[in-house]
C-alpha cells in the first residue's frame, strides 16, 4: 500500500509532502509528546468524522494541548487538503505535537499536522483472518490515543517468531486490546470487549451499538481462560473495520475458522459506513 500523500497541510499551511516538515526542537521529537487520530476517506466522504474529532479534542486537553483550531476550522483545513490531493479513497491522520521547547523538556505552542494517505478499505470477504499472541502489558495513558507506540514496534520480532499477525495486551490475567485495535469474543449468547485499560475506539462504539439477535453486546473483563471457550474473536480499527481472529496463542478459537456472527457485524459496519457516504 502506497501512503505517500501530495500535499501535507501544516500550521495552516499547505505545502507539497517533499517539503513538509517541523523543527528538531519539537517535544515530539525529543519526548514522544503527541496526539493524533485517523479515519477513512470514502468517495470523499469522511466517515464518522465527528466522532473522530470529539475523541481528537479529548485526547488533547488530556495532555493539556491547544489545538488552535476550532472543529469547523479543522474541518475546512481537512476539506482543503481533500481538495489539493483528489484522493477519494484515502485515509486522514491528525498529528499535534508538543510544539517548539527550548528545554526539550517544556511544552510550547502545539504543531498540527494533516496528512491524507492512500489508503483503500479491503473487500471483507478478501480479509485475511488474524492471529494474535498475548503480551503482558499495559500502554501508559491507554485512554488517549497518542503518539506513543514504543511496545508494539519493539514487539515486532516476538509477533513473527510467535507467527502472529499482532500482540495482544493482558495484565493480572484481564486481556486489553491490541495496539491498533479493540478485540471482541462471541460467546454462546453475548458479544463482549473488555472495559479497562483500552482507547475506546470508535469503530467499536459502533458494534456496542448494533443489534443482533439473541445476543447482547456488552462490555466486561474478559480473562486470558475466557479466551479458551470463545466461539468467535475479531478485531475492530479504522482500518480493519471487523478482522475475524482465528487463533490466540497458536490456539483455534472456535473451530478456527472466520465465523457467522462476526460476519454480521462486518455486514452492519460496512452498511454504516455506507449510510455516511450516501447520506
Amino acid at each position: 500500500m502506497n501512503t505517500a500523500p501530495k500535499y501535507v497541510w501544516i500550521n495552516n499551511e499547505i505545502v507539497p509532502a517533499a517539503e513538509a516538515k517541523i523543527g528538531v526542537t519539537d517535544l515530539s521529537i525529543h519526548r514522544g509528546y503527541g496526539i493524533f487520530d485517523f479515519f477513512k476517506i470514502i468517495d470523499n466522504r469522511p466517515i464518522f468524522i465527528d466522532d473522530h474529532l470529539n475523541r481528537f479534542y479529548r485526547s488533547a486537553a488530556a495532555m493539556n494541548m491547544e489545538a488552535g483550531l476550532n472543529r469547523q476550522e479543522l474541518k475546512q483545513a481537512i476539506r482543503n487538503l481533500m481538495e489539493h490531493n483528489g484522493m477519494p479513497d484515502s485515509a486522514i491522520k491528525i498529528i499535534l505535537t508538543g510544539g517548539y521547547s527550548e528545554d526539550g523538556y517544556t511544552m510550547g505552542k502545539p504543531n498540527l499536522i494533516i496528512m491524507q494517505l492512500r489508503f483503500k478499505m479491503e473487500d471483507p470477504a478478501e480479509m485475511k483472518p488474524m492471529k494474535l499472541v498475548t503480551y503482558n502489558h499495559v500502554r501508559q495513558l491507554p485512554a488517549i490515543k497518542t503518539i506513543d507506540y514504543i511496545q508494539a514496534i519493539l514487539l515486532r520480532p516476538f509477533m513473527k517468531e510467535n507467527h502472529a499477525d499482532d500482540v495482544l495486551y493482558h495484565y493480572n490475567n484481564l486481556i486489553s486490546e491490541c495496539p491498533r485495535a479493540n478485540i471482541f469474543i462471541v460467546t454462546e449468547n453475548e458479544i463482549i470487549t473488555p472495559k479497562d485499560s483500552i482507547l475506546a475506539g470508535i469503530t467499536r462504539s459502533k458494534v456496542l451499538q448494533l443489534s443482533i439477535d439473541n445476543y447482547r453486546i456488552i462490555e466486561r473483563n474478559i480473562t486470558l481462560t475466557d479466551l479458551q471457550s470463545a466461539r468467535e474473536a475479531f478485531v475492530t480499527s479504522s482500518s480493519k473495520n471487523a478482522c475475524p481472529v482465528i487463533a490466540i496463542d497458536s490456539q483455534n478459537i472456535g473451530d478456527g475458522k472466520p465465523g457467522k456472527i462476526t460476519g454480521m457485524i462486518s455486514e452492519k459496519l460496512t452498511a454504516l459506513m455506507l449510510d455516511q457516504v450516501f447520506s
